[in-house]
């Protein structure tokens, strides 16, 4: 295995220097962390799987047109990104009560939404991610209001079509979060999807029982995380041909 100097390790993924300039190599780790880091559990193969869904939902992406930082899967754990400068925004979009929203306004987990609602939440782990408004976002830099029109414009159109891409797995696509990151090109610059889409940073729940196959299942403790994982991958016809397997990722150089 390559050696490969370790850039920024986080709850979920280390990243790594890439082979060439501007790019990174995106390990997938099976920590799995809830509540700000408080909770937290080694789940065997939930990094294969998450790395292969990210996958698949990233080139679905890019094949209607949304720019991402995605450029290939490498091996089980491991993608080959573009380097981005990270918007340190998280951009939740909630198409059914569920989570802190349904506590927030004393609603019935599982309702329908009158619309989709997006929030933005400030990512900062020592202030818990509190949510913030465009107001807050544009007088402290964070965003532009370019910048904010734009990826508000793309999150509404990868909420979209994934509802329909899911629904038609069998999933109900309950809310997602996503993360945008600046990619430059020479004097150029525009807003990318980054991160990973993978059942970490979305709800997805059975169509007919409304069971929880996504990270609720950590969260609540409901037992079997890595079989929820499975199940969504068997769905989109992308489980790994021998299953979820542990596999090592590069020697870190310090």
């Amino acid at each position: 295995m390559a050696r490969r100097r370790q850039v920024y390790e986080g709850k979920a993924k280390i990243l790594y220097e890439g082979p060439e300039p501007g790019t990174l190599i995106q390990y997938f780790k099976d920590d799995a962390t809830a509540f700000n880091n408080k909770k937290h559990a080694v789940i065997t193969g939930k990094g294969v799987l998450n790395n292969r869904i990210s996958e698949y939902l990233m080139i679905k992406l890019g094949e209607i047109g949304i720019p991402t930082h995605f450029l290939r899967r490498l091996n089980m754990r491991e993608q080959l990104i573009k380097e981005v400068e990270i918007i340190p925004l998280e951009v939740v979009v909630r198409n059914v009560a569920a989570g802190s929203l349904a506590q927030r306004f004393a609603l019935e987990e599982g309702s329908p939404l009158p619309r989709s609602i997006v929030e933005y939440y400030y990512k900062n782990d020592q202030l818990g991610d509190p949510m913030v408004t465009e107001e807050h976002i544009t007088a402290f830099g964070w965003a532009t209001y370019q910048e904010l029109d734009e990826i508000l414009n793309l999150s509404l159109r990868i909420n979209d079509y994934l509802l329909g891409l899911f629904t038609g797995a069998g999933l109900r696509l309950v809310d997602l979060k996503l993360e945008f990151g600046r990619l430059w090109e020479d004097e150029d610059m525009r807003i990318v999807v980054a991160d990973e889409l993978s059942p970490d940073n979305m709800r997805l729940w059975d169509a007919r029982t409304n069971e929880r196959l996504d990270k609720d299942r950590f969260r609540r403790d409901l037992g079997n995380v890595q079989e929820g994982y499975a199940e969504i991958a068997r769905r989109l016809g992308i489980l790994p041909e021998a299953g979820p397997r542990d596999l090592k990722g590069p020697e870190a150089i310090q």
